[in-house]
């Protein structure tokens, strides 16, 4: 998958404050993602992060 710093991803899991929305702070063979909710930063295994996306926003597309 190829993921880069900046890029907002979309989980299928909602985080406890309610977002799906992450924006990736930290990519290799752990991720470090920021809910774009509450703000709150998590590290996660890329095996883990890999299964739960739903959809990638990448830095230069569209709106969030």
């Amino acid at each position: 998958m190829d993921i880069r710093v900046g890029d907002v991803i979309t989980l299928k899991k909602n985080h406890p404050c309610g977002e799906k929305q992450f924006l990736v702070t930290r990519a290799g063979m752990d991720f470090k993602i920021k809910c774009l909710g509450c703000g709150r930063e998590v590290m996660v295994p890329r095996s883990k992060i890999e299964k739960n996306i739903k959809k990638i926003l990448h830095q230069g597309e569209g709106n969030v």
